[in-house]
């Protein structure tokens, strides 16, 4: 709101004649004062015959001398009156949706509203600029009336920083301000609490203005927050993360400790309670040292809570939702082979040869019943450690292979449950066809069977392979894949011979064929898959119904390409299995920050039309990941609202408080995921005392006043300027008068002393 003071009127006044310097009508009348005065004073106590006279004449001839001096004119002007320019600065951050008071419904927004019609009311002779202030630069902001009470309409920013503000204004090109005006309930980001006095003067300085303080809100309401979180370096998976936790307690609240949880907000299941500590408090303030362990890589969520005390009344900043992308320091590959053939070597010695692969690998195994005729002690071959593997271990790989593996002799069948939990809580799982996988390994109507992206035959006598070599067939899928752009980039459309696949079922919902048999179907009719892809719950799956892959890499075409085919199918599998945004066919990214109530938005990375020729809908869909008992939410994206190139912009609806995963759906086929937190508050609501202090150092280093917003608010604003449209100067009397006058009286004068007998 700019409000322009600026009156139009005409006037006339006195004035002395303008070609006489300022300075000397001032000592003009300086004399002609002294010599009244002499006058008055000696004529009037000589007591003599005629005083009264002489004091007359005098002061009429003194006068008279005067106005020969100035030579007084008359002004006619036509004038403005323009009001200073003054920046009211209003602070629109989310801190000031607070409430006011402990049991009040009015928050510090309606107290500002109230603080600003008052200022325009008592600043009428200035121009009020009112600005909101909270995340860069000043914006302009509609107030209202003091009846309404609805605080400043404007956007809710997640900051405040007055020093961006004050320096925005410093810079910019237009009209400076005379005075700045904030208003206020103190807590600021910057300057920041405790800031010294000569900071706070170079605010003021850099604009050569003073700064004017409202403050809103005296007393904070009975709050106990968890007010930061701090992490020491970044978060790497199966890395112990450094949490410092700072609380307090404001208001008036008793706190003497204070009970910190930490946890991780999972799909599969209720929260992972991962640390927790005891803060012990004083004078309001307390810390507590977590250490926590992610074990899987990506945007996690965790929740850093307290058990707050009695007589908390904002219960909304007991907990803070913070996401951790969690990076890969190494991919850590479970690999479990059966038997030594060439397809479980090339994969061994390409896993090995990888720097960003940590692989434990097991293969020529013996099993319980085997009797190797030795000692134990003198065996290099001891028995595969299934139970170490898959109770203790297990969460510490990001992947399992399992290639060529037959579950029964080595006793995984007890472990199939917790291997597909795994996969489902963010587990990443290969299964790779041989003599022993598949139906023909006995997992055919196991629970692992369920996270495979196909269907196996669990009927009695289900064929298991086909021994006929066959060269697979690129599905339309599988031409548009990223994860096998590298391959398709080495060999195009052409794959090697490969000796025999498994027979697999129908792809699953959510599951993608990228290779499919050339002549053989499934019970639907469908042809067969040779490799297909599928998301389970939080985690992915891969069927290579082949143990010839090798052949990408020891054949005519390998040849050619120099091996590098095998290389390249095996990269954009393992990297699609960690969801490497290079091998995903849609990528997703919350712009800014997700604030509970309030609209939120969604950047997708959308696939080249041109690799997607079939035009497949795309669609998000939001899960609550702390309450699973919320149904999902599905948005639909945009084809044609182009944000960027090869970019839409969707516009979540307000979401309440909570952690949540958005899914983006490209037709049947697997997800992109992206896991984000909406807060009431965030930081700003993490520390809900005002600080009125602050406010009042700033203005007293900056030459400023302040006031609380209860107080009268006529605030010592700059004058306004006036401005001549029009102007006319016309002498009372010509100069020669003016000079006859002083020259009679100064006669009559000289005269009524002379009769009186003074010389």
């Amino acid at each position: 709101m700019d409000t322009t003071v600026e009156q139009m009127s005409m006037s006339t006044r006195l004035a002395v004649n303008g070609d006489l310097p300022p300075w000397a009508a001032v000592l003009a009348c300086a004399l002609v004062l002294v010599s009244l005065g002499v006058l008055v004073i000696h004529e009037l106590r000589r007591r003599e015959r005629g005083g009264v006279a002489i004091v007359a004449t005098g002061v009429l001839a003194l006068l008279a001398l005067l106005l020969a001096v100035i030579r007084p004119v008359r002004i006619a002007a036509r004038e403005s009156v323009i009001g200073a320019k003054v920046v009211v600065l209003a602070d629109t951050s989310r801190s000031m949706a607070l409430p006011q008071e402990a049991s009040s419904k009015t928050s510090r927004h309606d107290v500002a509203a109230r603080a600003l019609a008052d200022l325009t009311k008592k600043s009428k002779d200035a121009r009020l600029l009112v600005l909101g202030f909270g995340d860069g630069a000043p914006v302009p902001i509609a107030t209202v009336k003091e009846s309404e009470a609805a605080g400043p309409s404007g956007p809710i920013a997640p900051r405040s920083d007055l020093t961006s503000a004050l320096h925005a204004l410093a810079a910019s090109s237009e009209e400076r301000p005379q005075a700045v005006v904030v208003v206020s309930d103190g807590r600021l980001d910057d300057p920041a609490e405790g800031v010294s006095k000569e900071n706070l003067a170079a605010l003021g300085k850099e604009l050569k203005v003073p700064i004017h303080a409202v403050a809103t809100t005296r007393e904070g309401p009975p709050d106990a927050s968890v007010r930061r979180v701090s992490a020491a370096g970044a978060a790497v998976a199966h890395v112990p993360i450094p949490l410092r936790v700072e609380v307090g307690c404001s208001g008036g609240l008793a706190c003497d400790e204070l009970t910190v949880t930490a946890r991780e907000l999972r799909e599969d299941g209720p929260p992972a309670l991962l640390a927790t500590g005891l803060s012990h408090l004083k004078d309001g303030k307390g810390t507590v040292d977590l250490s926590v362990t992610l074990e899987r890589a990506g945007a996690r969520i965790i929740e850093i809570a307290i058990t707050p005390p009695s007589g908390d009344t904002i219960p909304e900043n007991d907990r803070r939702l913070l996401t951790f992308v969690v990076a890969r320091e190494r991919v850590r590959v479970l690999h479990v082979a059966g038997r030594p053939t060439n397809d479980v070597r090339a994969l061994r010695q390409w896993l090995k040869s990888d720097a960003s692969v940590d692989v434990v690998a097991f293969f020529i195994l013996r099993t319980e019943s085997d009797n190797p005729n030795a000692r134990s002690e003198d065996l290099a071959l001891i028995p595969f450690p299934v139970d170490e593997l898959f109770t203790d271990h297990l969460p510490s790989f990001d992947a399992v292979v399992l290639q060529d593996f037959d579950a029964q002799p080595y006793r995984l069948e007890k472990h199939l449950p917790q291997l597909a939990r795994y996969v489902r809580s963010g587990g990443g799982l290969i299964m790779v066809g041989g003599q022993n996988s598949f139906v023909a390994g006995g997992y055919a109507g196991t629970p692992l069977a369920e996270v495979l992206p196909i269907s196996l035959d669990s009927s009695p006598g289900a064929t298991a392979a086909d021994v006929a070599s066959v060269t697979p067939v690129w599905t339309e899928d599988g031409r548009t894949a990223p994860l096998l752009a590298p391959l398709r980039d080495i060999v195009s459309e052409e794959l090697p011979q490969m000796p025999g696949t498994n027979i697999l079922g129908d792809v699953r919902a959510g599951g993608l064929v990228l290779w499919s048999h050339p002549t053989r179907t499934t019970k639907s009719g469908a042809p067969m898959p040779i490799l297909a892809i599928g998301d389970q719950g939080d985690g992915r799956s891969i069927a290579l119904g082949i143990d010839g892959a090798w052949q990408l890499e020891f054949s005519q075409l390998g040849a050619r390409t120099s091996g590098r085919g095998y290389g390249a199918m095996w990269d954009g599998l393992l990297g699609w299995l960690m969801r490497d945004p290079r091998f995903e066919s849609g990528q997703l990214d919350l712009v800014g920050s997700c604030v509970a109530d309030e609209p939120a938005r969604l950047r997708v990375r959308a696939p080249d039309s041109t690799k997607d020729p079939a035009g497949r809908e795309m669609v998000v869909e939001l899960r609550r990941l702390d309450r699973q008992d919320v149904a999902p939410l599905k948005v639909e994206v945009p084809k044609r609202a182009p944000f960027a190139a090869g970019t839409v912009e969707v516009t979540l609806p307000p979401l309440p408080a909570g952690g949540y995963t958005a899914r983006l759906k490209l037709g049947p086929g697997p997800t992109t995921r992206r896991d984000f937190a909406c807060e009431a508050g965030g930081d700003e609501w993490a520390d809900s005392r005002p600080d009125g202090d602050r406010l009042r150092a700033l203005a007293a280093a900056t030459g400023g006043t302040f006031r609380w917003a209860s107080d009268d608010l006529a605030l010592p604003l700059p004058k306004p300027a006036v401005v001549s449209a029009e102007r006319h100067v016309v002498p009372l009397a010509p100069p020669w008068t003016w000079t006859l006058a002083a020259a009679v009286l100064l006669g009559a004068h000289w005269f009524t002393r002379r009769r009186s007998g003074l010389s």
